[in-house]
């Protein structure tokens, strides 16, 4: 795994954990539910650092970053990528957003259309008409072992639970996985604060309304056996964005590591930037 430099950013509200890696155009990736810039491999041990510098973050609530009192509002994230965005003095700058990330790439992109010059949204939702991800706040109730068996499989619907029974040895690393992940929430009283909020924030997400007016270069990537973002919201979100290109890969909502295609086809996507730029419109004010 490549080496990542940290820095700690104070904004005007909290004090953000963020992380970079690579040299060239910045880029900004917002992860999604949970992320922790600690566990590795992550996002930033992909191929994005060798084309960009890629600047992550821990999300309020989540990892390092402090944990405001709540509720928090998707509003609320999407001004923490901006505060971010000042801080770093960044030029207005291409954004991958997953999961969870979709979601808040999408309010930062309507708020602020001036710090973004294309967009990529991997498995996610724009909430009310065009469809709500999986409700994942419900999953909390369960003990760990059914909440990992009903993860795995909303996660990638071929998944269930006569697949699970037949590869129980594919089960072993995701299992240690996921407790590993589980027991850093666990040690820390704070995060599961954080992570609740995040959670209550997230059920709270419904920007369908508004896309007509986000007029951003945007490739949609959805996995084609995705349970928490169904494909069907990937194609309300495409229908709902004046510019929006739309691919499906072979995989659940971790295509990203089940395809091999996905990758090299975000990277091309993202490569002609001065083509794009010189059509970028912005958000469209009514």
């Amino acid at each position: 795994m490549r080496p990542l430099h940290e820095r700690r950013v104070k904004t005007p509200r909290l004090t953000l954990q963020t992380a970079w890696a690579g040299e060239g155009e910045p880029l900004l990736l917002v992860s999604g539910t949970g992320a922790d810039l600690r566990m590795r491999p992550g996002p930033l041990d992909g191929p994005l650092p060798d084309h960009y510098q890629v600047w992550s973050l821990d999300q309020r609530g989540q990892g390092r970053s402090d944990v405001p009192r709540g509720p928090y509002t998707m509003a609320d994230f999407a001004d923490d990528i901006a505060a971010l965005h000042d801080a770093l003095g960044l030029p207005p700058v291409p954004v991958v957003a997953i999961s969870f990330g979709g979601m808040v790439a999408q309010h930062f992109a309507l708020r602020y259309p001036e710090k973004v010059s294309r967009l990529v949204l991997c498995c996610t939702s724009s909430g009310g008409a065009g469809g709500a991800s999986y409700p994942l706040h419900q999953l909390q109730r369960l003990a760990p072992e059914a909440r990992f068996s009903a993860q795995l499989a909303v996660s990638d619907v071929r998944h269930d639970a006569a697949w699970q029974a037949a590869h129980a040895d594919k089960l072993a690393p995701l299992r240690a996985d996921a407790a590993r992940r589980l027991a850093r929430r666990v040690a820390d009283p704070q995060r599961l604060r954080g992570a609740a909020l995040q959670l209550e924030a997230r059920a709270q997400h419904d920007c369908y309304a508004q896309l007509h007016r986000l007029r951003l270069p945007t490739l949609l990537c959805a996995g084609r056996f995705d349970g928490i973002a169904p494909l069907a919201n990937m194609e309300a979100l495409a229908a709902a964005l004046p510019q929006a290109t739309l691919q499906v890969f072979e995989g659940g909502h971790l295509f990203l590591r089940q395809d091999r295609a996905a990758w090299p086809a975000i990277l091309a996507w993202l490569a002609p930037a001065s083509a794009r730029e010189g059509d970028q419109e912005g958000v469209a004010h009514e």
